[in-house]
């Protein structure tokens, strides 16, 4: 059970990613109306980003992940974590039972799947009435820092675009005929790291590496080049947790 997107090489890159703001977390789950001891789907679960705060409210999680890489990264984070399980599956065949679940969640990963399968497979998975969400980190495009990046790319790639990972999911999700009451959540959070580390998370970026081919390396080290020119050894990054949450239709 494979994607199209082959993770393999980005994931020792993924360590660096920052983790999803706190305060759009608290608001998913409220809504969700989860307690400790809920059990839950974790797709596209990668190095345990979104798994790891799940695990910590006390729900119970199995993490579904295809790439055999981003799997072995995600369960050496989660070992100490008896409320953790992992397996292998995708969006669109997770390989898990049927009805289940309190709550399915798609940290970053609901935009590798065909999104019309992933619904139908997250309302297979659901108790009535329960709830998904799907989030992501959206960088903050419009700081000095940022915007510099945004030129180095767009200079390299004319035509570069971030695809549905930034896209309002709100009609993907109405459209399915699966799902109500339908809300986003932001929340917002500043990732400080060092320069080297930045530069390391770069690697990690999917979207870019797809759109940018051969030319991934160059273009990874114009952008270290740059940051390292900042004179700083750490940098702060802005990003907004972008999250939409989605009541299960009987």
């Amino acid at each position: 059970m494979k994607t199209e997107w082959d993770y393999t090489e980005l994931a020792n890159a993924y360590l660096q990613r920052p983790d999803y703001a706190n305060e759009a977390l608290e608001r998913i789950f409220a809504i969700a109306g989860l307690k400790a001891g809920d059990r839950v789907c974790d797709i596209g679960a990668g190095v345990a980003h979104l798994t790891l705060p799940l695990a910590h409210k006390g729900f119970v999680v199995d993490a579904v992940e295809p790439n055999d890489a981003m799997r072995a990264n995600g369960i050496k984070r989660t070992a100490d974590l008896a409320n953790v399980s992992w397996s292998e599956g995708t969006g669109e065949a997770t390989g898990r039972p049927s009805g289940i679940y309190d709550f399915v969640s798609f940290g970053s990963s609901f935009n590798a799947c065909d999104r019309a399968q992933a619904l139908r497979e997250t309302w297979r998975l659901l108790k009535p009435s329960k709830w998904f969400t799907c989030l992501w980190n959206h960088r903050d495009l419009d700081t000095p820092v940022q915007a510099k990046i945004e030129k180095i790319i767009k200079s390299n790639i004319a035509n570069y675009t971030y695809g549905t990972r930034r896209e309002d999911q709100t009609e993907v999700i109405a459209a399915s005929g699966l799902f109500e009451h339908i809300q986003s959540v932001e929340g917002h959070i500043v990732h400080s790291c060092p320069v080297e580390t930045v530069v390391e998370a770069w690697r990690s970026h999917a979207t870019l590496q797809r759109q940018a081919g051969d030319a991934f390396p160059a273009i990874i080290e114009e952008i270290a080049s740059f940051l390292r020119g900042l004179g700083s050894s750490s940098i702060d990054i802005p990003y907004t947790t972008h999250a939409w949450v989605a009541q299960r239709k009987e």
